[in-house]
């Protein structure tokens, strides 16, 4: 697997052959290019390929969480689409009564 990597003074290309032979060029300006030389002069990282390799994952897995959210939320307005649905008087006397209860429990517990 080869690895090639141009500098130049406005920017900082970086192309990863991928196992599938898939090609990839990232620009960025030279502040992050450097941030990238910086860690690998360091040691903390291999190449620099790495360090994108693990960014996008990282936003991969991100991605992969927002996607699961606007499932979950997508499922609770579908839930709520398909009722039951309580006329407003309903709704305010269970939210009455609700309330009761918990004045009554802290109540209780306040003189216990």
């Amino acid at each position: 697997m080869k690895r090639l990597v141009c500098l130049n003074r406005t920017k900082y290309d970086i192309v990863i052959l991928m196992s599938k032979l898939e090609r990839i060029t990232v620009t960025m300006p030279a502040e992050m290019a450097a941030k990238l030389r910086a860690a690998v002069e360091a040691g903390a990282y291999a190449t620099s390929s790495e360090i994108v390799r693990e960014a996008v994952r990282a936003w991969v897995a991100k991605e992969e969480q927002r996607e699961a959210a606007l499932a979950r939320f997508r499922a609770e307005i579908e839930k709520g689409e398909a009722g039951p649905f309580l006329d407003g008087e309903t709704v305010l006397a269970e939210l009455e009564t609700y309330v009761e209860q918990l004045v009554a429990e802290q109540e209780s517990d306040q003189a216990a």
